[in-house]
């Protein structure tokens, strides 16, 4: 089969691959889209000790069961392998599983024609279901689980929230999205590059350069949420949330950095990290979408496998608007 392999730091290549075993338990995928992740790129920067090329990355996606009485059923998947029987696991709180693998990461993942995967692990939906739609459950599913655990700690219902997402990238454009759809009045986007601000704005969404007025909306968003995870994303988010507010921190770039625990301590603010989702936040997503709950996902943009290294060095240098690019085999 074609794959898009990761070899190295910046490096993909698109070349032929052994089409994948299936052990006991497993189905095969052929596969009809895959999104890059801001982890991807983060592996293709070679910052991400756990992908260790050469690796078939790529972990969003939307296939068709090849074999068995299901064949020809199409399907999203959670990509977490977890072990199903830890204090975590039956909670329904597998994305905590210390025992978690993940396609793309520990396994083979789905930046090629075929993928196999534990049946545990399949996602049902809609057989009509968009390709878009299906594709972007898994980060319309991390951006559902974030505002989720938002809501539990905002001291009045999340609608009545005034909301700055920080990064307009995939997930911080679908939180944005999806913030809009429970009905806040205010959301905003802060995004440095100005091809990603136009793209949110013809979501109808409202979108700063936050480098232009850096002190203009201090203090006043009962929600924020860093979709970044930068040293200087995670300053911003602190400066922007207001007393008694709620920081969500969903993006991972920098693994550390010092933030103002006096204010964090002085303003009660609630600090949340968030990490992927659960099998019921992917189901719950999968109807979202299909509802068209996130819009109709025209910023999304198609590419061929083949041109996948291309598309990886077109998102690190910002030459497109695409929050995400998926890559067709």
């Amino acid at each position: 089969m074609k794959a898009l392999v990761y070899t190295g730091e910046r490096a993909m290549r698109y070349r032929d691959e052994p089409d994948p075993d299936t052990g006991a338990g497993e189905v095969l995928l052929r596969i009809e889209a895959a999104g890059i992740c801001g982890s991807d790129m983060h592996a293709w920067h070679g910052h991400d000790p756990r992908r260790v090329p050469p690796l078939i990355l790529g972990h969003e996606l939307v296939g068709t069961i090849e074999a068995g009485a299901d064949a020809g059923t199409r399907v999203t998947v959670n990509p977490l392998i977890t072990c199903g029987v830890c204090d975590y696991c039956v909670q329904g709180r597998q994305n905590l599983c210390s025992r978690r693998g993940m396609i793309g990461m520990t396994r083979p993942g789905a930046f090629a024609q075929r993928m196999s995967i534990p049946r545990s692990s399949l996602i049902d939906i809609p057989q009509d279901m968009g390709l878009r739609q299906a594709a972007l459950t898994e980060p319309a599913a991390t951006a559902l689980h974030a505002l989720n655990l938002c809501q539990r700690a905002l001291a009045r219902p999340l609608g009545e929230a005034r909301v700055r997402v920080i990064g307009a990238g995939a997930v911080g454009l679908l939180a944005a999205l999806l913030a809009r759809a429970s009905g806040c009045a205010q959301v905003s986007l802060a995004e440095t590059n100005a091809l990603r601000r136009a793209a949110a704005e013809g979501c109808g969404l409202r979108a700063v350069d936050p480098r232009a007025e850096p002190e203009a909306e201090e203090g006043r968003f009962e929600l924020v949420i860093d979709a970044v995870g930068s040293r200087h994303t995670r300053e911003a988010a602190l400066r922007a949330v207001r007393p008694g507010g709620v920081f969500m921190h969903v993006g991972l770039q920098d693994w550390a950095s010092e933030i103002d625990m006096r204010k964090l301590t002085l303003a009660e603010i609630t600090l949340l990290g968030t990490y992927t989702y659960t099998t019921a936040d992917l189901r719950a997503t999968v109807r979202a979408l299909h509802a068209g709950v996130f819009g109709d996902l025209a910023w999304v943009e198609e590419r061929g496998l083949e041109e996948g290294a291309k598309a990886f060095e077109d998102l690190d240098q910002g030459r497109t608007p695409a929050a995400k690019i998926l890559l067709r085999p």
